[in-house]
């Protein structure tokens, strides 16, 4: 069968190209990428005796990834002498494809490893970086249960952590379940591992609370508890999420991302498993401040109620009757003796109009002989010059009156 060159047609059924032309071009597309830095963790390391060659295998600490980096002997000795497995290291290389076994690789010609100061200055960076995306938010943070039915455990297989944990949660409450996962805590895969015990946990619904625990440690052994996907995983659980990472002196980034930052494990056990114990004490105790509280208001209740019975208005109601009964007599002979008076005073008074009014009166006058001499339009006469000889008049007496004519009139002399 011909080569295929550029200008042919591209494979198909008919016209399938071989392995060896597939490889050709998997080369050259991979070669296209050129020299590249790369920064990952040594997960192994293989010197042969006597051989130039030094294989590496170069993982991400994030993923469950890795790849093989080849270099020569003396780019390690001149630039990365002490390197071991589990460093940080950034290398220069050139990724590779090799036909025959199909397989790909970094051929490296400078291998630096990263030293602490440029890892912790990563951390701090991240730390920054996290911070401004509100993953230490305090306000996002959960309070563990109460009483949790299942406390999920992710540590290392046959720790220290993994006993004082179980140890502590045990004693406080002895009903608490753990499920416990065990993970690498240190080295090239411990990252990923962690990342799904993590989310395992998280799917299930019957734990409430997960605690990831660690021992203490170097810096180089904290620091994949400061890795970016670690952090946005625990951030992202929808579990309370306890970290008990190395001591109390150790801030790894991913205690700032936790609803909840323990000490040490025992710590993380204590603020996680309430004590049975302490508990019921504090049970007992709140039982008894109700019971006397009870009490006290019961009592004071009685005293009050007996002051009220004691006292006169209660003690003898009849009293307060008998008080009220006296002062309204008193009210009503004082009623009655004023209005008494005050009619007294008012028939004296009006026995002296009458007797006024009597003495006023025209009719007592007539009464000692004097009468009231009326012209016919019933106009008093007072003069004789208003009247002349042959007009009516009605004489008024005391007892009835009479009826006269005018014969003549006299006007008035002097005396």
């Amino acid at each position: 069968m011909a080569e295929p060159t550029p200008e042919s047609s591209r494979s198909s059924l008919e016209q399938p190209w071989p392995v060896r032309v597939v490889s050709q071009r998997i080369g050259e597309w991979i070669g296209r990428l050129g020299w590249v830095w790369v920064d990952g963790q040594i997960a192994q390391i293989s010197r042969r005796p006597g051989a130039s060659t030094v294989f590496l295998t170069l993982r991400d600490p994030s993923a469950d990834l890795s790849l093989t980096v080849t270099t020569n002997r003396d780019v390690l000795d001149r630039n990365a002498p002490n390197l071991a497995e589990g460093a940080r290291v950034v290398i220069h290389a050139k990724p590779a494809f090799y036909p025959a076994r199909g397989t790909l690789s970094l051929r490296a010609d400078d291998v630096r490893q990263v030293g602490l100061g440029e890892l912790l200055a990563r951390i701090e960076q991240l730390r920054k970086l996290l911070r401004a995306e509100g993953l230490f938010d305090p306000d996002r943070k959960r309070r563990p249960p109460f009483l949790p039915r299942r406390v999920g455990v992710i540590t290392g297989r046959g720790s220290a952590a993994e006993r004082d944990v179980a140890a502590v949660s045990q004693r406080r409450w002895p009903a608490v379940q753990l499920r416990v996962v065990n993970v690498p805590v240190q080295g090239p895969t411990a990252v990923p591992q962690i990342i799904e015990a993590l989310r395992m946990l998280d799917s299930d619904d019957g734990v409430d609370v997960i605690i990831l625990a660690r021992g203490g440690g170097s810096v180089e052994d904290l620091l994949p508890f400061s890795d970016e996907a670690l952090c946005r995983a625990v951030f992202a659980a929808r579990t309370p999420v306890v970290t008990a990472i190395g001591h109390e002196s150790d801030s790894p980034l991913v205690d700032f991302v936790a609803d909840l930052r323990a000490a040490t494990p025992t710590d993380a056990a204590k603020r996680v498993v309430p004590d049975l114990a302490e508990e019921t004490r504090l049970v007992v105790t709140g039982r008894q401040r109700i019971r006397r509280a009870v009490a006290g208001l019961v009592d004071r209740e009685q005293h009050r109620l007996d002051a009220y019975r004691s006292r006169p208005v209660l003690a003898r109601p009849q009293v307060l009757v008998s008080a009220r009964a006296e002062e309204t007599t008193a009210w009503r002979d004082r009623a009655r003796r004023c209005l008494g008076h005050r009619l007294d005073a008012a028939a004296d008074e009006l026995r002296h109009t009458h007797a006024r009014l009597r003495a006023l009166s025209p009719a007592a006058t007539m009464a000692r002989g004097y009468a009231v001499v009326q012209r016919g339009d019933g106009r008093v006469v007072l003069d004789s010059d208003e009247v002349t000889a042959g007009d009516s008049l009605r004489i008024r007496l005391a007892v009835g009156d009479l009826h006269a004519t005018v014969d003549a009139t006299r006007p008035a002399t002097a005396d």
